[in-house]
């Protein structure tokens, strides 16, 4: 009996014992279970961290870029668009990125641009010009422009044909200039059509008791064109008002002493008194025009033309200046200029054109119609904005012809290649046929695959 209850003791204990085992092991398995499910969740964390640091690296370049292009812009323009230097230092510009219609270019007079890759073009400006300080040696890419509105008086090396012929492009006075200045000192056909200056020639006949019929003002004295010798000739034959410093013998007011005020109103209200003014040039070169033509045309007054000998050609009319050419001395000139003087119906001849606002001179009108900028007009460009804006074109129009020139170089290989190829290829094709001639039609030459020795079989039967 007490053995019986040993054993039920016993086996009391070992399930206990069993039971306390699986409950501890299967602890451990829920333990174990949690501990790899967090490990798996923090690997995960730090996987997608990490991620998350690399992204930028990829996802984001546009903006690198943008910081790039912020931070190095003056660099980037230099790099990307044709440079334009002034060799001349006129705008005192050291860097502008200037948009010409479609086209982009780099200005500056920064000569540290000089070898630079993207540099295109040399602008110069005629007064400072200096055959003995130039960008040498010059490149085949490299294009030379002149912006010069003087006369030959301002530099005559200029004018010389193998120093204008050292220019690709050029803005001169001259018509044929690939930006003609020849009308850069009138505003436009308003100003020749306007009759606020217009004094009645009643008027102007009555202020003849105490004005002379013809008035001078300079003050740039004996030029190359000697208008002041013609003057003092010309005085001995009839009366000038001379103003100015050259041959003076009357006084502007104090205020309108200075040449600035040459454009004042009062000094304009002065010189529209008289009937005749003597618009005499520094020099004489076809199409050289100033204000000494245009101010009188503009105010009323007949001017006495000495200068351009091309100015009939941009006269509003063909009856609106005497010119000093046709007549062989001063005293043949001074006899008509008395007789217009005498006659008001001769007189009002010449400024028939302007009471009537008619300019009939086509060539004139087409000038200012086409011309690409403006003179002391905020809505339109300045010619020298229009020069570097004419050279910026020249640039890239040059540009695209040279990668068009490429192009055409590269489809022409392409095309000789392509031409040799199916050349090759006819040649393969004439040997085959002519290898078919060549071999029997009725049988065939055959190679033994064991001996190599060449033998014939007979030819299979139509079927």
């Amino acid at each position: 009996m007490a053995r019986i209850q040993r054993r039920k003791l016993l086996a009391s204990c070992l399930c206990i014992t069993a039971t306390v085992f699986l409950l501890v092991t299967l602890q451990v398995v829920v333990e174990l279970g949690k501990f790899e499910r967090k490990k798996f969740k923090n690997s995960n964390l730090r996987d997608a961290h990490a991620e998350m640091e690399r992204e930028p690296t990829h996802l984001y370049p546009f903006l690198e870029k943008e910081a790039l292009t912020l931070n190095r812009k003056g660099k980037l323009e230099t790099e990307s668009y044709p440079i334009m230097l002034w060799w001349s230092p006129l705008t005192g510009e050291t860097g502008r990125l200037g948009q010409c219609g479609a086209d982009a270019c780099f200005f500056t007079i920064n000569r540290t641009f000089l070898h630079h890759h993207m540099t295109k073009a040399f602008l110069f400006y005629g007064t400072d010009f200096n055959i003995d300080s130039l960008p040498l040696p010059r490149k085949a890419h490299h294009d030379w422009a002149l912006f010069h509105e003087e006369s030959p008086k301002n530099n005559y090396k200029l004018f010389h044909e193998p120093v204008i012929a050292l220019f690709n492009y050029t803005a001169t006075f001259s018509r044929h200039s690939h930006l003609p200045l020849t009308t850069q000192y009138l505003e436009g056909i308003e100003v020749l059509k306007s009759l606020q200056y217009l004094v009645p020639l009643k008027s102007k006949n009555s202020l003849r008791k105490r004005l002379a019929p013809l008035v001078y003002v300079q003050s740039d004295c004996d030029p190359p064109s000697d208008r002041d010798s013609y003057v003092r000739e010309l005085m001995t034959y009839i009366e000038v008002d001379s103003y100015g410093e050259c041959l003076r013998n009357k006084d502007l007011p104090q205020q309108l002493k200075n040449p600035a005020s040459m454009d004042a109103d009062g000094f304009y209200r002065i010189i529209a008194q008289y009937k005749f003014i003597l618009a005499f040039e520094n020099a004489i070169c076809d199409d050289y025009i100033t204000e000494k033509l245009w101010r009188p045309l503009k105010l009323g007054v007949v001017p006495v033309y000495y200068g351009s000998p091309s100015i009939a050609d941009w006269l509003p009319s063909n009856r609106s200046a005497i010119l000093v050419s046709e007549f062989s001395h001063p005293r043949e000139l001074a006899t008509y200029i008395r007789q217009l003087d005498h006659d008001d119906r001769l007189y009002e001849a010449y400024i028939e054109w302007k009471l009537k606002g008619e300019i009939s001179n086509q060539r004139l009108l087409t000038a200012l119609r086409e011309r690409k900028w403006g003179v002391q007009d905020i809505n339109q460009d300045n010619y020298v904005d229009a020069f570097e804006c004419m050279v910026c074109n020249k640039v890239w129009e040059n540009i695209r012809l040279r990668e068009k020139d490429t192009m055409l170089q590269m489809l022409g290989s392409e095309t000789r290649r392509l031409h040799r190829r199916e050349e090759g290829q006819k040649i393969k094709k004439l040997k085959v046929l002519n290898l078919i001639h060549i071999v029997s039609p009725s049988t065939s030459l055959q190679c033994c695959g064991f001996c190599q020795t060449p033998h014939t079989h007979a030819p299979r039967l139509p079927f």
